[in-house]
């Protein structure tokens, strides 16, 4: 059972770190842009993208803890 929480703790980290640099590009694609698409990009991002990532994240974060108190 550890080593299945160990698994799904890395692959959620590697998830949250790839969707934090879409992130960045997308901002960086804003400011590129400008106007109102930057302006459509950076509302996507934060009102849809950043709630989502932070509600998966804690609960890998929850597993991670989970599997440091485990028993081997």
């Amino acid at each position: 059972m550890k080593k299945l929480l160990r698994q799904i703790y890395g692959w959620g980290i590697m998830l949250a770190l790839f969707t934090g640099g879409l992130s960045f590009a997308g901002y960086a694609y804003a400011l590129y842009t400008g106007g109102e698409t930057a302006e459509a990009v950076c509302t996507f991002i934060y009102k849809t993208v950043y709630p989502e990532l932070v509600y998966w994240t804690s609960w890998v974060v929850l597993l991670g803890i989970i599997r440091s108190y485990m028993k081997d």
